[in-house]
């Protein structure tokens, strides 16, 4: 046995056979070469049901990663996709690409109803004033920071366009059509297939069963056609991967048992006012759990919500916690909500948009909230400083006005009307170090001035309660800005 060191870079394989390489690789005293050799003359799809879908060795499935571009899919689609805590990918850019001529996705169960001609009608509300009030912002903007002579031309130009997208993306809604591409593990990648097919939004059903289709196929080989290449593999993707995901419902059927619970035993009168950013004391971790699952499937405080479950009887949260394993099967993993024990935990409410790039941090559990119109919305001081305040909220008041009026329409046929601009909560649970990266890299100068003031607002809460610690972190208030850094 050869003992001269060596780092060796492998080609891209199918995500099954690299993973069986590997996993073999690590289990025999043969060398890579003789693995791959190997695992090429022997059936990679055996080993698959065998020690992944019967054995339920669940880390072989790191070994192989794919990845897999989804086109002209909506906003809403694209957020489900990306809410994976190991995930790894990019959507298109609302700040860097203007969205006027990409249309508006129209939910399958409401096609020739009398709900699509409303429908068409808000989103059409919507769209004109992305467009219509760019020129008026744009020109305001290029009148407010004229270009230094030592800038040149097509960066200035690009930096205001990018700042003004900035403020007229608060228009778009979850309708708009984008792309996603992402790199993942064939393990998440199965994950993620079974989380949209247990949906109860059609669009995301349909594109987890696209993703078995891809996963059937071959891949697109563009790059090596560009390249000249004579071999071009037709073998599948994860053929594998394809014949066993399937829809998992334990989180679906849970979500609807909780939302029984919230109306029957959270009776509040209203919604009380909350902070854009709170930060909780320790408490219970029975508490903090049960508080956390029923705060998933409603729109109160995670405060309204803990003053509440802290009245309540040991055997009551008891209750809440069983009901949500009751469902669970034996390759269901816990819910997130059960991700509790976190030092640092921010009840957040602030417009979607914003959130869309907080969304990105995934070194910490995330727990959004249903997206509503009962929180109103957040505009750009831009708006008001271009003279279009009034305007502008009247327009956002008639559109969520017509979305709360639609008759006869599911919520999620709702959310897909809901504007950029549009608030909702979302519970995040970190330790320090990504409180630290959260409020350090979010109120940088080229930052969105939606999430700078979170991510401030995150800093001085954890300086209130820890001086210092707080002190430890070197955030930019958003009061200091840069507007020809992008």
């Amino acid at each position: 046995m050869s003992t001269l060191r060596k780092v060796i870079a492998l080609a891209p394989m199918p995500p099954e056979k690299s993973a069986y390489a590997l996993a073999r690789y690590s289990r025999s005293p043969d060398s890579i070469e003789e693995s791959l050799r190997w695992v090429h003359e022997h059936s990679s799809e055996r080993f698959w049901e065998q020690f992944y879908f019967a054995y339920g060795h669940g880390s072989i499935a790191d070994l192989g990663h794919v990845t897999i571009c989804f086109e002209n899919i909506t906003e809403l689609a694209a957020i489900h996709i990306e809410d994976e805590p190991l995930w790894d990918g990019q959507a298109k850019s609302s700040r860097y690409q203007n969205f006027t001529k990409t249309g508006v996705f129209i939910p399958p169960e409401i096609k020739n109803s009398s709900a699509e001609t409303s429908f068409l009608r808000i989103a059409g509300q919507l769209t004109l004033a992305y467009d219509s009030f760019y020129e008026v912002v744009n020109a305001y903007l290029l009148q407010c920071t004229p270009r230094p002579e030592s800038m040149q031309v097509s960066s200035y130009d690009r930096t205001m366009q990018a700042r003004t997208l900035d403020v007229t993306r608060y228009f778009l809604p979850l309708a708009s059509y984008t792309n996603v591409g992402q790199v993942v593990s064939i393990r998440t990648l199965e994950k993620q297939i079974s989380r949209l097919l247990s949906s109860h939004i059609p669009e995301l059903v349909a594109i987890g069963e696209e993703l078995v289709s891809a996963c059937r196929a071959s891949p697109v080989n563009i790059w090596s056609e560009l390249e000249g290449g004579n071999h071009v593999s037709n073998e599948p993707l994860a053929p594998t991967l394809a014949r066993y995901a399937k829809a998992q419902p334990y989180y679906q059927d849970t979500m609807a048992d909780l939302t029984q619970v919230v109306c029957e035993r959270l009776r509040f009168e209203k919604i009380e006012p909350a902070d854009s950013v709170e930060l909780f004391e320790p408490h219970h971790p029975l508490d903090e759990l049960v508080a956390t699952l029923l705060y998933r499937v409603s729109q109160y405080s995670y405060r309204q919500i803990l003053q509440a479950v802290e009245s309540w009887e040991e055997h009551t949260k008891n209750e809440i916690v069983e009901m949500s394993l009751r469902r669970r099967g034996p390759h269901d993993e816990l819910l997130r909500e059960f991700h509790s024990g976190y030092a640092f935990v921010f009840d957040i409410l602030m417009d979607v948009g914003g959130w869309r790039d907080l969304h990105r941090h995934r070194r910490c559990q995330q727990i959004p909230q249903g997206f509503t119109t009962a929180h109103g919305y957040e505009i750009p001081k831009e708006f008001e400083q271009a003279g279009l305040d009034t305007r502008v909220r009247k327009t956002f008041d008639g559109v969520l006005e017509a979305i709360d009026g639609l008759q006869d329409v599911s919520a999620s046929v709702k959310s897909y009307l809901l504007p950029f601009a549009s608030r909702m909560r979302c519970l995040f649970k970190m330790d320090f170090a990504e409180a630290e990266y959260i409020s350090r890299l979010r109120t940088g100068v080229k930052g969105h001035a939606s999430y700078r003031r979170i991510g401030w607002l995150m800093k001085e809460r954890l300086a209130e309660r820890y001086p210092f610690l707080g002190d430890q972190i070197r955030a930019t208030h958003p009061n200091v800005e840069d507007t020809l850094t992008r």
